[in-house]
């Protein structure tokens, strides 16, 4: 089978200083010492103070974790990957990349590891995540959290200003009331929405939103589409609901901005990833149990939630491939879940991966307000056919091409220029079509459709 290689960003080089280390360095005799590449995020670093109960139970390995922020760590995985470079022997992988590397052989067939474990418990695995760190129904990473969508309103405010909130929302009906929240001369947006440019930042609520719109990026043909249709009316309606009632300079916001405007009372609403509910129900939240939770909003499709999982890989280049994968089952395993409970809190637990996760009486206690909605929107997502039409490709939010990372984050940087008012809504549509036929001609070129 052709190999597809993705497209590396120019410019993206890992340098020392984007990274953090922890662990032991150096070999010692009899004892293994793999590297795990990971992304910066409280999930991992919860995951590096554990590390000693796993070493304890395997005295043989001992873990370096190599911690990098996410552009830095797709970078540097990546070109080790496709040069066969092996510097990495784990590797946090997200669901966009795991399919394409595992056509490419660059990640062990987990598959045979985890399932001959019937402590571990394949079955456990929530569907559409699984499927999603999936090649040809074998399995090339195994989930560490993930993750769907929903939308997040302040009930108190909701209440103050004798709103209601409908329990399966259409878009159109978020945007009214949006602006009936919204209030700027208080310093409170009616809602917080995505505009910093990327194609994991604005293109995974703009994707989520075309789908229920009927639009996509490529038809059946790898046609792109970006310009007409659901994709334009989706675009269109994103730039307006922000520049109406979103926050202020939306270019600046991402997931990371939003949640601190939201979890500080500057938003009455916020549409974005279901694993942001355990920070803001967290017990130092100004916003404890003041959010209400309902599944994303929709106008075609019955169910417009994305879906997005970080995956723990072993290099296929690796020359520990045995230790590392002995890792990646611990910290994917239902007794590493128990542990992170017992040891760091209950709703410290990676969510969106088990359905197990969602029985545990504690975690019951701790996730009451959103984890049963959780575990709804992520079984229900249907990454082969999440919109009103057929699509050549696995994936909801994104497109699972090689050549999507380059086009989402330019299409996107376009996109951000309309919310900025430097281009006409329609102009940067024009601008994303011409990007996205481009990535369409190396496909074709690349599959030799």
């Amino acid at each position: 089978m052709k190999k597809v290689f993705p497209v590396l960003v120019a410019g993206a080089v890992l340098t020392t200083s984007g990274c953090a280390g922890f662990g032991r360095l150096g070999e010692q005799a009899g004892v293994t010492t793999i590297t795990v590449a990971t992304v910066n995020n409280s999930q991992m670093q919860d995951m590096s103070e554990l590390i000693d109960d796993f070493e304890a139970a395997h005295p043989d390995i001992r873990v370096n974790m190599l911690f990098m922020e996410e552009n830095d760590l797709r970078a540097a995985i990546t070109k080790d990957v496709a040069t066969g470079g092996g510097q990495y022997d784990v590797m946090t992988v997200g669901s966009y990349e795991v399919p394409i590397w595992g056509q490419n052989g660059w990640l062990r067939d987990l598959t045979d590891d985890l399932g001959s474990d019937p402590d571990y418990d394949l079955d456990d695995l929530i569907g559409p995540i699984r499927e999603a760190a999936s090649y040809e129904n074998r399995l090339y990473a195994a989930p560490f959290y993930g993750e769907s969508s929903f939308l997040m309103y302040r009930k108190d405010i909701f209440e103050e200003l004798g709103l209601q909130m409908p329990d399966n929302p259409t878009w159109d009906e978020v945007a009214q009331l949006a602006e009936q929240a919204n209030a700027p001369e208080e310093g409170r947006a009616g809602i917080c929405m995505r505009g910093k440019p990327g194609w994991g930042e604005t293109g995974a609520v703009l994707g989520s939103m075309v789908n229920t719109f009927g639009g996509q990026w490529y038809d059946m043909e790898w046609n792109a589409t970006v310009n007409t249709g659901g994709f334009a009316e989706a675009t269109n309606f994103y730039v307006d609901l922000v520049r109406n009632a979103g926050e202020a300079d939306p270019v600046s916001y991402g997931f990371t901005e939003c949640l601190n405007l939201f979890g500080q009372g500057g938003a009455a609403m916020w549409y974005d990833a279901t694993s942001a509910a355990g920070q803001l129900e967290s017990d130092d939240s100004p916003v404890q149990g003041e959010v209400g939770y309902v599944p994303a909003p929709v106008v075609e499709t019955e169910q417009a939630g994305w879906l997005w999982s970080w995956n723990l890989g072993v290099n296929a280049a690796s020359t520990k491939q045995e230790a590392a994968a002995e890792f990646v089952k611990w910290a994917t395993s239902p007794e590493y879940l128990q542990l992170v409970g017992e040891e760091q809190g209950w709703s410290n637990l990676p969510p969106g991966t088990r359905e197990s996760t969602y029985e545990l009486p504690e975690y019951q206690e701790v996730s009451s307000a959103y984890g049963p909605l959780t575990e709804q929107v992520i079984s229900e997502v249907d990454p082969a056919h999440p919109g009103v039409l057929p699509q050549p490709w696995v994936g909801v939010q994104y497109v699972s091409i090689p050549e999507f990372q380059d086009v989402g984050n330019q299409a996107t940087q376009a996109f951000a220029d309309a919310f900025a008012g430097r281009k006409t809504t329609a102009e940067a549509l024009d601008e994303a079509q011409r990007i996205a036929e481009r990535g369409a001609a190396q496909q074709r070129q690349e599959t030799g459709q």
